[in-house]
């Protein structure tokens, strides 16, 4: 039993419940905080936008892995969810001895619409963020580097597993629709790094209980793949129809921008079924140079291979259960 103890805000979402359980697994005092209510070991259920209960007091260590990860909704939402939440606990933070802060940004401050290769911590984040999402993870960095305790910001490329509530379930609801088209790029087909959920959740650990751990890191697998071959092979142990309609990406993007108007015209609450986003994760190639973060953690502990197994089972689990 350590003495320790660590707040973990966004224990309601994929990576910060599988957080919350691994700190409770190696038996750190651990609090978690969440919007949704919850039947949770150690959990508020609490808005992070509002100022944070004085109750909830003092910790070693604070990860905020709570955010706004959708690729579509308001300025203000995004603001308030992903801005004004880290303000709040900065503050928070502040007021209470100044524990590690941990926060868990998103390798998506880079993006262009553009083929990306060897991306490093160096290098600057879009001058034009791809999405407001991006925009506030860039604008939430900056308050964490002001922050005058002890920090680490980690950039996670497009984490994926068993309770992925992100990535994959989009494209697959996509794909079910006959929505998801096959990608034709002058460039040839994307490759991308993808991030397994226990590799990451590996490091978060080491760098909320390592105090020589600081500054900023990409994350990956470090095994960059054929995205669409990667995405064929999953639909296919899935049993679902893989897509057939190819379509350029010049035209994808242009569908992507017009949905995109016309429904923060006409419907702005809901995520239209194609954004430019979304578009750019299948065409653009983004690979990441990781040396930092192999010198830093070790290599990952469980393979893109393992890691899809793993996820196929969880999925059809969860497809039993539903029929």
């Amino acid at each position: 039993m350590t003495d320790r103890s660590v707040l973990i805000t966004g224990s309601s979402g994929f990576v910060g419940g599988a957080l919350h359980r691994r700190f409770l697994q190696l038996q750190w005092k651990t609090t978690g905080i969440g919007r949704r209510k919850l039947e949770l070991d150690g959990y508020v259920s609490h808005d992070l936008a509002r100022p944070l209960p004085e109750r909830l007091g003092r910790f070693d260590v604070v990860v905020h892995a709570a955010a706004r990860s959708s690729p579509w909704g308001s300025r203000r939402q995004f603001e308030a969810d992903n801005v004004q939440a880290t303000r709040n606990l900065l503050r928070h933070c502040r007021e209470n001895g100044t524990p590690r802060f941990v926060f868990i940004s998103s390798a998506s401050i880079y993006y262009r619409p553009e083929h990306q290769l060897d991306i490093k911590e160096s290098d600057p984040p879009a001058e034009k963020p791809i999405n407001r999402y991006a925009a506030t993870k860039i604008r939430a960095e900056q308050l964490v580097r002001e922050y005058p305790g002890q920090w680490v910001i980690l950039r996670p490329r497009a984490v994926f597993g068993p309770g992925d509530t992100v990535l994959f379930p989009r494209i697959l609801a996509a794909a079910r629709a006959g929505r998801l088209p096959r990608l034709v790029s002058p460039g040839g087909p994307a490759i991308g790094d993808l991030l397994y959920i226990d590799n990451l959740i590996d490091m978060i650990v080491q760098a909320a209980a390592r105090e020589d751990i600081a500054g900023e890191l990409n994350l990956t697998n470090n095994e960059p793949v054929v995205l669409m071959d990667l995405l064929i092979d999953v639909l296919n142990r899935l049993g679902i129809p893989e897509p057939t309609r190819e379509l350029s990406v010049r035209r994808a993007m242009r569908m992507a921008a017009l949905l995109e108007s016309l429904y923060s015209i006409l419907m702005p609450w809901r995520e239209p079924p194609m954004t430019r986003y979304g578009v750019g994760l299948l065409a653009y190639s983004k690979t990441f140079d990781v040396t930092r973060m192999l010198e830093t953690f070790g290599p990952p502990s469980v393979s893109i291979a393992t890691g899809v197994d793993r996820f196929i089972q969880w999925m059809k689990s969860q497809q039993e259960g539903e029929s």
